[in-house]
């Protein structure tokens, strides 16, 4: 059965149809105030974007599901999880850290109007176990504590390319996103028999780069690394796959990676999105907003050019389903001139915008779609769904300033008599000192032809 997924024009021509209302519009229009009853405790997940990430969603467009979630009487907090060490400085890897980057990213109560808090704790450890017999590689998640006993989730992802998922919609949020550091361990199949990164990687010690020796011991927490004779040993018996080396090793050269790794991680993202949904008995909303469509994560320390132009906001029930209209709606888009896109020649209506310019490793052949036909086999969703275009209210005021709605007139006539921001007194009524009139013609003249 086909799964419906709202959206709204990607242009916004009046201030109902700005970004930020249709958020609110796309929320009322997929009924996700029937999922809120009053004094339901409401996580609102987001990614916070990484130290230096620019692409991240802003803070507004939580805010706006936080005052919907509140008019309904619910009690909201927005969160994200600690990550992996995941990086040589791993900037998100304990609650503090994780909250420092988000507040100099803009979350916080005062842009949020409730708390920010770490769902999975201070090491990323606090969690809550679901068994997955239904998983199609997982058999069990560990899901971020204040994600699992919350009642309700809005889940509001930033669709975009990832270096490891190939694209990170709602399944990367909950498959990822919403499972503590050690469920991260578990979906990046830290040593897995078979696709545990260990077991999969080439290890070419001769080409780990110079700045990389001059960080041994302490670039790895588990001690996998030693120096010797001037190069690097590995040892992957004391590997848990944290992924603290990865960028610096795939990028030199120095590890060989394995497409079946890549693979089996996809698979099992999708896995980590059904135990989600287990444990909030399926009380979920899903809000895409395919805005700035980077082609990596926010989960790295910058964000280059979109891939396409943006595609729009999406809601839906169904994670599979709002996740393949929003790959639907990227393929059918032109890639961005001067993007990653047009680097690998897939800039066209009609070509895959990721499975290049997004992976790692993009010979590694992973597709678009492995979380989707796994969140088929596993029974999370969809792939099937009526796209409904939603209209803008026509009223401007809909969503306008809420703190004072006062009509201009009754707000400042009082403040003016007072004291006038026009001073009318100067300069016979004139008020400033201008010149009565010049020529316009002469600075009004089309730019002259530069050569580039």
């Amino acid at each position: 059965m086909a799964s419906k997924v709202w959206t709204m024009d990607r242009r916004s021509l009046s201030p109902d149809t700005g970004f930020v209302p249709q958020t609110g519009t796309l929320f009322d229009a997929a009924g996700f105030d029937k999922l809120v009853k009053p004094g339901d405790r409401v996580a609102v997940k987001i990614h916070c974007g990484e130290w230096n990430n620019t692409a991240y969603l802003r803070p507004v467009y939580a805010r706006m599901i936080v005052d919907k979630i509140k008019e309904l009487g619910g009690i909201p907090f927005v969160t994200d999880t600690c990550t992996m060490t995941y990086s040589i400085r791993s900037p998100r890897s304990t609650a503090p850290d994780l909250m420092l980057t988000a507040e100099r990213n803009g979350f916080n109560s005062g842009t949020l109007g409730v708390p920010f808090i770490a769902a999975d704790g201070y090491a990323g450890t606090d969690d809550v176990v679901i068994p997955l017999p239904e998983g199609y590689i997982l058999q069990e998640a560990f899901i971020a504590k204040a994600i699992a006993l919350a009642d309700v989730m809005i889940v509001v992802t930033h669709f975009k390319g990832h270096p490891m998922g190939v694209i990170g919609g709602s399944i990367k949020n909950l498959g990822i996103g919403c499972q503590s550091k050690r469920g991260k361990f578990n979906v990046h199949l830290g040593r897995h028999p078979e696709y545990g990164f260990a077991n999969q990687v080439t290890y070419h010690p001769e080409k780990v780069p110079e700045s990389f020796l001059d960080l041994i011991p302490g670039a790895c927490p588990h001690g996998a690394y030693s120096r010797n004779n001037g190069t690097a040993e590995w040892n992957p018996a004391r590997c848990d796959g944290c992924l603290g080396c990865l960028g610096t090793m795939v990028n030199s050269g120095a590890w060989e990676m394995s497409t079946e790794n890549f693979r089996a991680f996809n698979a099992a993202c999708a896995d980590g999105a059904l135990a989600v949904n287990k444990a909030l008995e399926g009380r979920i909303g899903y809000l895409n907003l395919a805005l700035d469509v980077s082609p990596h994560c926010d989960c790295v320390g910058h964000a280059d050019l979109p891939v396409t132009p943006h595609l729009g906001i999406f809601s839906s029930h169904d994670a599979v389903a709002i996740d393949m209209a929003c790959l639907d709606k990227a393929t059918q888009t032109p890639g961005m001139p001067g993007s990653g896109a047009e680097d690998w020649g897939v800039d066209g209506i009609g070509d895959h915008k990721f499975e290049l310019p997004s992976p790692l490793i993009p010979e590694a052949g992973v597709t678009e779609e492995i979380q989707l036909h796994t969140g088929v086999e596993n029974g999370l969703g969809s792939l099937e769904y009526d796209l409904i275009d939603v209209p803008g209210s026509g009223d401007p005021d809909e969503y306008g300033f809420s703190f004072d709605r006062r009509l201009s007139g009754e707000k400042f006539a009082s403040l003016y008599a007072k004291e006038n921001p026009f001073p009318q007194g100067r300069l016979g009524g004139k008020g400033f000192d201008r010149k009565d009139k010049v020529d316009l013609e002469k600075v009004a003249g089309p730019l002259p032809v530069r050569e580039s």
